[in-house]
């Protein structure tokens, strides 16, 4: 039997549970393919699935990993793509026959999971999934790159393009600039023609957030980014908040958005229940919308733009498959701005 190198988790807890086993190499069945992964990139999804929670279901040994870029090793019974083509797999999974997916909003499918959460990601040396969930490899970049824009591009899209309908001149307020959604929601708000105010943890982070494209940059450790939203728009507040720390970022967000604004939220790293002035949403009008991933056709979508240059994925280091639990760890310590990769 074949067998490949992976890292996996058998018990939920800190990146001490990551640890190599050897796993039988996964076949094709019909209408499958087999990916050699040559980059996976890391995403605050695989710490929460690797600290557990009642969202999870998880078969042991689990295999985090959403995010993959490699070459079609193998393919199973009425598959047309070709063993040798270099692509980025689409992370999201569905049944393909409900009206959700019929209508092209697969992430809304009842049976939706994404890889390496509640199904075996790409941790690994090999990965095999649907046919139409290959993508295709924008060749300017390397694996790396490629791994680096996919879910979190794919998620910003959703947010900025669909959910908050930027439009040109608006002012969008970027939280967490130094995150994967932060420097990819920078990157697209920017395309929409936005002007783009960003919040970041350090002056280096401010600064990077600036050389992709924001106008300003907020130091939230020693500005008030709610009085400089407010001072920037001329006490207006801004249109659209792009927002995943949660607690009380969430609330604050709220309050820098302008009557009638939007807010934008896909996640919530600093705490999952706020306190909310209800007023402050009622009173002023402003729209509180839920965002998770986005749809297949999404993805095409950005990554044209990424071939075309117009969007740049941010690779902050590449690291072995073997250093996963350290890899954690700096995502962890919020030491990154972009993206942490992996290569088996």
């Amino acid at each position: 039997m074949s067998t490949m190198q992976a890292i996996v988790l058998r018990e939920h807890g800190g990146p001490e549970v990551l640890h190599a086993e050897t796993l039988p190499m996964p076949e094709p069945g019909p209408g499958e393919v087999r990916v050699k992964i040559r980059a996976v990139a890391l995403n605050h999804l695989d710490v929460w699935v690797r600290k557990g929670g009642p969202a999870f279901h998880v078969e042991y040994p689990h295999r985090l990993g959403s995010d993959v870029a490699g070459i079609v090793d193998a393919v199973g019974a009425g598959v047309t793509a070709s063993v040798g083509t270099k692509v980025v797999v689409q992370p999201g999974l569905s049944c393909g026959r409900c009206a959700a997916c019929l209508g092209g909003h697969d992430n809304l499918c009842r049976y939706y999971k994404i890889l390496g959460e509640n199904t075996q990601g790409g941790y690994a040396e090999y990965i095999v999934g649907p046919q139409v969930n290959l993508a295709p490899f924008p060749e300017r970049l390397d694996f790396p790159q490629a791994a680096a824009c996919i879910l979190t591009f794919l998620t910003a899209w959703q947010m900025v393009v669909h959910k908050g309908r930027v439009q040109p001149g608006d002012v969008v307020l970027v939280q967490g600039a130094g995150s994967g959604i932060g420097v990819a929601a920078i990157q697209i708000a920017r395309l929409y023609g936005a002007r783009v105010l960003a919040t970041a943890g350090t002056a280096e982070k401010c600064a990077r957030a600036v050389a992709l494209g924001a106008e300003v940059a907020i130091d939230y450790g020693k500005q008030d980014f709610v009085a400089e939203a407010k001072r920037l728009t001329g006490k207006r507040g801004v249109d659209v908040v792009i927002e995943h720390v949660g607690g009380e970022v969430f609330a604050q967000s709220l309050r820098a958005t302008r009557a009638g604004g939007r807010v934008v939220t896909c996640g919530a790293t600093a705490g999952f229940h706020p306190a909310i002035d209800l007023r402050q949403i009622f009173f002023r009008q402003v729209e509180v919308l839920g965002s998770t991933m986005g749809s297949k056709a999404d993805l095409l979508a950005v990554l044209e733009h990424v071939a075309a240059g117009r969007l740049q994925p941010v690779v902050d280091r590449v690291m072995p498959l073997a250093q996963a639990a350290d890899a954690h760890r700096v995502l962890e310590a919020r030491e990154a701005f972009g993206k942490v990769v992996l290569e088996p």
